[in-house]
């Protein structure tokens, strides 16, 4: 009972973990392109550097749909399932931590 209590603080920490990262990651993403569409707007530029900001604005439109449709489309979150699994088995028959 004491190593199922262990494997559940240690993936919870994981969940925290990577919580974290990810929202540093997708604070990054945003940011940037919230800066470039700054720059596009509201800086005066040189023709050569609007075309290499707005290129780079189109770039960034895809990124920033991969970092929306993490937040909000409906996944199989790993953290989730082994969590699950480790409750419902009855006792621990996997002789270790999975994962690592």
């Amino acid at each position: 009972m004491l190593m199922k209590g262990n494997q559940l603080q240690s993936i919870e920490t994981r969940k925290k973990l990577n919580f974290g990262a990810r929202f540093i990651i997708t604070m990054f993403i945003v940011s940037t392109f919230i800066f470039l569409v700054w720059l596009l707007f509201f800086i005066e530029l040189p023709q050569s550097s609007r075309d290499l900001v707005n290129i780079m604005v189109g770039a960034y439109v895809a990124v920033l749909s991969k970092a929306t449709d993490y937040w909000f489309k409906d996944k199989d979150d790993p953290e989730h399932k082994e969590t699950t699994d480790l409750q419902s088995s009855p006792n621990n028959e996997e002789g270790g931590e999975r994962g690592y």
